[in-house]
């Protein structure tokens, strides 16, 4: 986007949000269930930002995702502690490049607690995959309209001789 006189920059009032300090290693183990719980909310700013194309008009929508984030994360502390700790310091550690084979066991156990506690069930595997249809209350956006330019021509008249074609045409010989 090409920045002009005639943009409007949001201002820091509007930007400023409490940020959801985990590390990338924390991400990765939440992801499931994170991804699950915040589900609606994230693909409503993801359809926002597909159909507005412009990111300035999907903020509300940004700060209802990470405050989305930071209510799961809440949740986690409160009842799934140790659990997770054990569980996202395993990802961490056990293999370079974050994994989470090595870690099934506390895996099980996180997903227990999620599940026991907070009545989350893990996704299955490949859920985030599927096609899903999400219903927005945004009202759609009007397509855009196509360019009129001042010199289109108006198109041939329709009593103009027409040649036959060079190499015969498509209608069908009796």
């Amino acid at each position: 986007m090409v920045i002009t006189n005639n943009i409007t920059i949001p201002s820091d009032e509007e930007l400023t949000v409490q940020e959801v300090n985990v590390s990338g290693v924390v991400l990765r183990a939440a992801s499931f269930h994170l991804g699950k719980y915040c589900e609606d909310i994230n693909n409503e700013f993801m359809l926002c930002r597909k159909e507005l194309k412009d990111p300035r008009k999907c903020l509300n929508e940004g700060k209802a995702v990470t405050s989305c984030s930071l209510e799961f994360f809440r949740k986690v502390k409160k009842s799934c502690f140790r659990e997770f700790t054990d569980y996202y310091n395993c990802v961490d550690k056990s293999s370079p490049g974050y994994e989470f084979e090595p870690c099934r066991k506390t895996q099980k156990i996180f997903d227990k607690c999620m599940s026991d506690n907070l009545n989350m069930e893990r996704p299955p595997y490949g859920y985030f995959c599927e096609v899903k249809i999400h219903d927005s209350p945004r009202p759609k956006p009007e397509p855009p309209k196509p360019p009129v330019y001042s010199d289109t021509p108006v198109g041939l008249p329709e009593d103009r001789p027409k040649p036959p074609a060079k190499y015969g045409g498509r209608q069908i010989q009796n």
